[in-house]
């Protein structure tokens, strides 16, 4: 049953991926066409991060109430709608049906973003780092299929740009809505636990491991996705690249994301959770050194490269280290306040990086990670010592 999920999350994953890597890549120029004023560009973007934001605690606890199979299922659905509405909003050529599509893409988001929970439930507490680092390896087919569906997609549809690729992925969330339906349950659905709330959600928040983690978590999705969706408007829309070019570095980046999945678990089990939030810290500074030298192709490429690879190390240890601060019977209020927190300060960061693009430009931008990761940097020196981060786990 363990193996058989996690190869199911991972195919999920696989497909969430690919359907992110589509809107991350178009979103924002969808948006620069459609929108009245090029600042609006990326809020489409915006939309899908708000939603996720506004989702993650009811996705919580639903799925507390029907199972994460039914959960799962039920909002992959979601996007099959979104992708369906985001094709007739480019053929009505309106700008907000497109937000409306963008708004239920990212219901799902907020419940793909919870398979590395249930991957992390679905085994031992012992290989929690492992499983959650797997899932997040199917995000690699992502970064494979996804620049094919964007260039291929693009003129699928005569007269109508891009609904072809719209419409290539609603042949494949219908896919993984029916992989979803497999699930099994998972270790902590199975198990029979004491009845018993556990301990409130403000005693959780004074868990200094807690706050630590969940400022983990927002600062590695919160940099990357300004970052990340800054970067096509700037390659494409200011410096001209062609969209080829540009989804070649966000393939890139999205393969730095998820590549380092295959030794992340395990490099946690080794050197330990601390260490390895302090490498994604140091590896998204690089980010932000890097972009500040120049335009070129090759800065944009290592700029995302590095971010990637810093919002895995940090990302996956911040969702490693949370584990360690709940119960069974709380994992549901801890999760869902985390993701909450987590693509609220996304959904800010998206927004805002269009807004700061058109004003600003990319400098400006490149200037922001620095406090923020010296924040996280003073944070985990403070935890470092802290008894729940010596053993592997909470049952």
């Amino acid at each position: 049953m363990q193996s058989r999920n996690l190869v199911l999350l991972v195919l999920a994953q696989l497909i969430s991926a690919t359907g992110a890597f589509v809107f991350v890549t178009l979103g924002g120029i969808i948006g620069a066409s459609l929108a009245a004023n090029a600042a609006w560009a990326t809020l489409p973007l915006s939309m899908i991060v708000l939603a996720s934001a506004m989702t993650t605690m009811p996705a919580a606890m639903l799925m507390k109430r029907i199972g994460r199979r039914l959960g799962f299922a039920l909002a992959s659905g979601s996007s099959l709608v979104a992708v369906l509405v985001a094709a007739w909003s480019l053929q009505q050529s309106n700008f907000a049906l497109f937000l409306l599509a963008a708004l239920l893409f990212g219901i799902n988001v907020a419940f793909t973003q919870q398979y590395r929970y249930a991957a992390a439930e679905s085994v031992d507490t012992k290989y929690v780092p492992r499983a959650i680092s797997l899932v997040l390896v199917g995000s690699i087919g992502g970064a494979l299929i996804g620049p094919a569906i964007v260039t291929r997609g693009q003129d699928l549809l005569q007269n109508v740009p891009y609904a072809g690729s719209m419409l290539i992925l609603a042949v494949l969330y219908v896919m993984q809505t029916i992989l979803l339906l497999l699930l099994g349950k998972t270790r902590a659905e199975s198990v029979t636990v004491p009845d018993s709330r556990g301990r409130t959600l403000a005693d959780l928040i004074r868990q200094p491991v807690f706050m630590v983690a969940v400022l983990g978590g927002v600062a590695s999705y919160g940099l990357m996705t300004l970052l990340m969706t800054a970067t096509p408007l700037s390659m494409h829309i200011n410096d001209s690249y062609s969209l080829a070019a540009t989804a070649e570095v966000i393939r890139a980046h999205v393969l730095a994301m998820y590549v380092p999945s295959l030794v992340s678990g395990f490099l946690i089990e080794r050197l330990g959770v601390v260490r390895m939030m302090f490498a994604g810290t140091i590896l998204l500074l690089a980010t932000a050194i890097v972009g500040l030298q120049g335009h070129t192709v090759m800065h944009y490429w290592w700029a995302l490269v590095l971010l990637g690879v810093g919002w895995n190390f940090l990302y996956v240890g911040a969702t490693t280290m949370l584990t360690y601060t709940y119960s069974n019977q709380e994992r549901f209020r801890a999760q869902g306040l985390n993701e909450f927190l987590v693509f609220g300060s996304s959904a800010t960061a998206s927004l805002l990086a269009g807004t700061i693009m058109h004003y600003y430009g990319w400098y400006s931008l490149m200037l922001i990670p620095f406090p923020v990761l010296l924040i996280i940097a003073i944070a985990l020196l403070l935890v470092r010592r802290q008894l729940l981060l010596r053993r592997p786990a909470n049952v």
